[in-house]
């Protein structure tokens, strides 16, 4: 078994299109993505689990229907399951996402913007 750590920079350098989540680490069931989020994505849900965004980097606004939450740098919030939301940023922003295997970036929404799954950094 190899140790070593996972550096966020050096992950967040292989990559660079905007809402393409890549896989960095997993535990148990879950795993731990990083993502570098530029413009409005697309409103949509995950019915079965929730979803955790931790801004790394920048500054996102997680909309809702009936209103926003806003995330800077070092901040994290957990939109439950089954809650409709948009994640918006005027500048470059990254995140790292923390959801359940096999979880679609656009849920049941579809799209352009829908991303590869299972994609590591």
């Amino acid at each position: 078994m190899k140790h070593e750590a996972i550096n966020f920079n050096d992950k967040l350098a292989t990559f660079d299109k905007h809402w393409s989540p890549r896989i960095i680490a997993e535990m148990n069931d879950y795993q731990f993505k990083l993502v570098k989020a530029l413009g409005d994505f697309v409103w949509h849900d995950h019915p079965d689990t929730d979803e955790v965004f931790i801004v790394l980097e920048g500054s996102l606004d997680i909309e809702f229907r009936d209103g926003k939450v806003t995330l800077e740098t070092g901040e994290m919030y957990v939109v439950p399951k089954g809650v409709e939301h948009r994640p918006v940023t005027k500048d470059e922003c990254k995140i790292m996402l923390v959801e359940p295997k096999g979880v679609v970036n656009t849920g049941d929404a579809g799209g352009e913007l829908t991303a590869e799954n299972g994609v590591w950094a």
